[in-house]
């Protein structure tokens, strides 16, 4: 070649630039300038799930311990595999990193394939299908039995255990856990998908993942003129600000979030290949 440079030099340096969003690949054209911006370390797709308050914790922990070096670019499958695969065939290629959320959702692995395997990150909940990717994970059956054992002394005064798990998004490691902890702690209990109007016995404890759930059961409860802590127990997954008000606080099991978004952050920041299990507490307020 005229400058004495080797085509597949050349290409990398395309598919490089391509990735920091400074050219743009036309098939059958070429590549052409897309922007002058060459201010980033990183070019970042991140593929939340969905969006609420623990999220948003997470999603602003990872951007604070950026400090402004990388371009994020925000998506949500909402746990619709045809979305979840659209939007990553669409923008393969175009970013330095990937942040993965798959979620519960079966036959992200093959989809996720199609990605180049060092610039992956899996975030939240992993799977066997998806060892080989650096992670930042929650183990939710050690999590959840963990918080339930260090709660154990509360529980004592209470006669049965009820996990609410929809089990469209929640991750199948929580009824593991629970079930654990009820079996070899000899406790009553029982699994439900679904709380609307149902009626709450003394001595009742609800483990509410979901928190549409969680809002069904305190409406319940102040039908039936219930006292919480007093007369039935709650322990909510996944801590945000408000349960720390609500009803003089709700006990939660959670993650940080916080914490997560850092270790993520870090992670990016200096390419490491890792999987880390994200820790998690049992946080005890008014309503245990």
């Amino acid at each position: 070649m005229e400058f004495g440079i080797s085509r597949d030099t050349v290409l990398y340096a395309y598919e490089t630039l391509k990735k920091r969003g400074i050219v743009n690949a036309i098939l059958g054209k070429g590549y052409y300038i897309k922007s002058t911006d060459w201010d980033f370390e990183e070019r970042i797709f991140l593929l939340f799930d969905e969006l609420n308050a623990f999220k948003e914790t997470l999603y602003n922990s990872f951007l604070e311990e950026l400090q402004q070096r990388s371009n994020i670019h925000v998506f949500f499958h909402y746990f619709n595999i045809d979305v979840f695969k659209k939007l990553i065939e669409e923008n393969n290629g175009n970013y330095t990193k990937y942040i993965i959320m798959p979620g519960n959702m079966n036959n992200t692995a093959p989809i996720i394939k199609m990605l180049p395997k060092k610039d992956v990150y899996i975030l939240d909940q992993t799977n066997l299908h998806l060892r080989e990717y650096s992670s930042v994970y929650q183990n939710f059956a050690k999590d959840m039995y963990n918080g339930l054992s260090k709660a154990k002394a509360l529980l004592k005064a209470h006669q049965r255990l009820i996990l609410i798990f929809p089990g469209e998004k929640e991750p199948i490691g929580m009824v593991e856990g629970f079930t654990s902890f009820c079996e070899q702690h000899k406790k009553k209990h029982i699994i439900i998908n679904n709380f609307t109007d149902e009626e709450i016995l003394d001595g009742d404890v609800f483990i509410i993942p979901d928190d549409k759930h969680l809002v069904n059961v305190i409406k319940q409860s102040k039908k039936q003129k219930l006292k919480i802590k007093k007369d039935f127990g709650i322990i909510s997954y996944n801590e945000t600000p408000l349960k720390g008000i609500v009803e003089s606080g709700i006990t939660t099991i959670s993650t940080d979030f916080w914490q997560m978004g850092k270790i993520l952050a870090e992670m990016i920041l200096n390419s490491k290949q890792e999987r880390i299990e994200n820790a998690s507490d049992l946080i005890i307020r008014n309503s245990l």
